[in-house]
């Protein structure tokens, strides 16, 4: 009999002999087991990275010729880009291959709202996304030693994001795996850009990278905030009438998402203006630095 989650069972049979044995609560969400589930351990390695990176800067700029070449750079860094974005595609290829049949079976609605859509592989794949946010932090590590500027959005967003996982898990709400698999998607093409520039390979898709990454944060928006909207409606203004139904997860998740969603949009909104708008229209006379997810390359 044919598997109905084939990809899945691959990934297992390959990774068993290197891994045979995960403990429950790396597979599965429990607040103070899981690895960096404790909000105290998360705080702290935010304000670790914050710390040395700005740290590690300092004492770059003062130092000539610089710490590391750059040529010991370029090799790590390809291969840094290149495992995100084959990573960030394998994910997302097993993530699809849990959720599509739950949303062919039940419906839109049910596979954004319903507990029940929260299933216990769906949960594994949250988690191995949310330490991927933290492996991400590396790109910042990266821009540092060749000293490229940092910029605000790429700092801010890099750190809120891993925080921004952190709160969907311990608020469990269904309507996570599509701003995930939007996120995997985009990446899958943002880090496969800049592997292949540092190898010296012009890539057309630049400004398209960030257009995705903008219509990314709004069908994101517009899906979380109808998920929230339910749950207030059904739930807080008593007034079922306006809403399509209730949806599950917790409210400081909600309100954590639609924020820093929110603080995305409009961020890389300003950032595509400046980058492409000006330069188009001649505004500046040297364009801007092209920057995606707010990195400068």
């Amino acid at each position: 009999m044919l598997s109905n989650t084939p990809l899945y069972d691959f990934t297992v049979k390959v990774l068993a002999p290197i891994v045979p044995h995960l403990p429950q609560s790396v597979m599965q969400w429990e607040l103070g087991k899981t690895p960096l589930s404790d909000i105290n351990v998360v705080v702290a390695a935010m304000i670790t990275y914050l710390v040395t990176i700005f740290s590690l800067r300092a004492y770059i700029r003062k130092r000539e010729p610089p710490l590391i070449p750059s040529s010991y750079i370029k090799y790590p860094f390809l291969a840094h880009n290149i495992a995100l974005s084959v990573g960030s595609g394998w994910l997302l290829a097993l993530m699809l291959e849990e959720i599509v049949p739950i949303v062919w079976r039940n419906g839109p609605y049910y596979s954004i709202c319903s507990p029940g859509a929260w299933t216990m592989r769906m949960e594994t794949f949250y988690i191995i996304n949310y330490y991927i946010k933290y492996w991400e932090l590396l790109d910042t590590i990266f821009m540092v030693f060749k000293e490229k500027p940092l910029t605000f959005l790429h700092v801010y967003h890099h750190s809120a994001t891993a925080l921004l996982c952190y709160s969907q898990l311990q608020g469990k709400t269904s309507v996570s795996w599509v701003v995930i698999c939007l996120n995997l998607a985009v990446h899958v093409l943002m880090y496969a850009y800049y592997a292949l520039t540092s190898m010296g390979i012009r890539c057309p898709w630049k400004k398209m990278v960030t257009v995705s990454q903008i219509v990314q944060f709004i069908i994101d928006l517009f899906v979380v905030y109808f998920a929230s909207w339910n749950y207030w409606a059904y739930h807080k203004w008593n007034m079922p009438s306006l809403s399509y139904g209730t949806c599950s997860g917790e409210e400081t998740a909600a309100l954590s998402g639609m924020g820093v969603l929110s603080s995305y949009l409009v961020l890389f909104v300003i950032f595509y203006r400046n980058t492409y708008k000006k330069k188009q229209g001649g505004v500046s006379g040297k364009p801007a630095a092209a920057v995606t997810n707010g990195k400068a390359k």
